[in-house]
């Protein structure tokens, strides 16, 4: 690793030796665990892949206050909130920035956003207008127990770097994630940590056009480049430099879901793109 994932894998590695030294981590799994039991089966990667049964793209809709390329995008003071709007406007699943010093984000944002959309409202028929749907918590995680503070705040799935760990550590992170009750999502820029996320067994995988090692390059012709590798039932996402319908509907017919940040977070109306986005219908419809 070189550049910014480099310096931020240390940043993230410093965190944790600190929080391992005030709570340990068979204390945060075992909260883990309870949190599991409150918050039920609600599994991330089943709401992706129900939401495109029904012919539709899922939409993972961002709380994210800054990025590294671009700087600061929005205060967001109440995330619960903008995470209710992305809820009615039909959004298959939150995504939560939880580190701190580049993305704004924090374990208090996953707090308050997952019993926001931990709700059902029917209408006079008795037909669910909106559901309950899961949070992913986005770190950059270096060690299983940034996992487990993840699943003591409430959410359903964690983002996992290929980029950063070999095949076998993925796969053990991601079968710690499933022990307490979480999907993990593999995402890649890169071709091999691509292949690694694939070899992973995680039910979700992604890819990041933006390259977090220079985030300032973004390459919308990563995902083209790498959806055919995808021979499996993993669910496919697309991360990064989708702004617009159109750009949904020029993804590959494989992409399954598309997570969108910076787009909502910057619109007068985030409720209002994420219903034009999740009513794309791509052409392949999950069997």
């Amino acid at each position: 690793m070189t550049d910014f994932l480099e310096q931020v894998v240390r940043e993230r590695r410093a965190y944790v030796a600190a929080a391992r030294a005030s709570r340990s981590l068979d204390e945060v799994t075992r909260a883990a665990k309870r949190a599991a039991i409150g918050r039920g089966t609600l599994s991330f990667a089943k709401a992706l892949r129900d939401r495109r049964r029904d012919g539709r793209l899922a939409v993972i809709a961002e709380v994210k206050r800054t990025s590294p390329a671009l700087g600061h995008l929005s205060e967001i003071d109440d995330p619960a909130r903008l995470a209710q709007r992305y809820q009615a406007g039909g959004a298959a699943a939150i995504s939560v920035l939880v580190e701190p010093r580049h993305w704004g984000g924090s374990l208090d944002d996953i707090r308050r956003v997952e019993p926001a959309v931990r709700r059902s409202t029917f209408d006079g028929g008795g037909d669910a207008r909106i559901l309950p749907i899961p949070v992913l918590a986005k770190d950059v995680v270096v060690d299983e127990y940034q996992i487990a503070e993840a699943g003591a705040a409430g959410a359903h799935a964690v983002l996992l770097i290929a980029e950063i760990f070999e095949t076998a550590e993925l796969a053990r992170l991601a079968g710690f994630a499933h022990e307490l009750g979480m999907d993990a999502l593999v995402e890649a820029h890169e071709r091999d940590a691509f292949v690694r996320a694939l070899r992973s067994g995680a039910p979700a995988v992604g890819v990041n056009a933006r390259d977090l090692r220079h985030p300032a390059h973004l390459d919308r012709t990563r995902i083209h480049e790498l959806a055919g590798e995808l021979v499996t039932d993993q669910v496919l996402v697309a991360e990064s430099g989708i702004t617009s319908v159109q750009d949904a509907r020029a993804l590959p017919p494989r992409v399954d879901a598309i997570l969108v940040g910076t787009a909502l977070v910057t619109s007068a109306d985030p409720a209002a793109l994420v219903r034009a986005l999740a009513d794309v219908r791509p052409a392949k419809v999950l069997a």
